[in-house]
C-alpha cells in the first residue's frame, strides 16, 4: 500500500484512539483503578518534586500498564467477537492477556516503590 501522507488520515487516526480511550473509560472498571492510581502517583511525585529523569521511568511505568490493560481489552473484545461460547483456547488467551496486566502492574508497583521510597526518606 502507498497512500499519500494525508493530515485528515492523521486526525481521523487520533480520533479513533480517543474513541478507544473513551471506550476503556466507560466499559472497563479496571481502567478506572489505573487512572485513580495514575493520578496519585502523579500527585506523590509532583509533591515530593521527583527528579526528571526518575519521572521518565514513572512514565514509563504508568505507560507499560496502560498498554498492557488497552491490549488486554482489545484481545477481549476480538475474542467476544469470534464466539462468546465456552472456548478452552480464548479462555486461554484472555487470561494470559490479563496475566499481562497484572505482571505490568506488579513491576510498576515495584518500580514505583523504588523510585519514591528513597525521596520519602531525603
Amino acid at each position: 500500500m502507498n497512500e499519500k501522507f494525508s493530515v485528515k488520515a492523521r486526525f481521523n487516526s487520533m480520533r479513533f484512539a480517543i474513541n478507544g480511550l473513551k471506550v476503556l473509560w466507560q466499559e472497563q472498571h479496571n481502567c478506572r483503578v489505573h487512572l485513580f492510581v495514575t493520578v496519585l502517583v502523579v500527585i506523590a511525585a509532583l509533591v515530593l518534586q521527583m527528579p526528571a529523569m526518575q519521572w521518565v521511568l514513572l512514565l514509563l511505568l504508568i505507560a507499560i500498564v496502560w498498554v498492557a490493560e488497552a491490549l488486554n481489552t482489545a484481545i477481549e473484545y476480538l475474542s467476544d467477537r469470534i464466539t462468546t461460547d465456552h472456548d478452552p483456547l480464548i479462555g486461554r488467551a484472555k487470561d494470559v492477556a490479563a496475566a499481562a496486566v497484572f505482571i505490568a502492574s506488579i513491576i510498576a508497583a515495584a518500580g514505583g516503590l523504588l523510585l519514591f521510597v528513597p525521596l520519602l526518606f531525603r
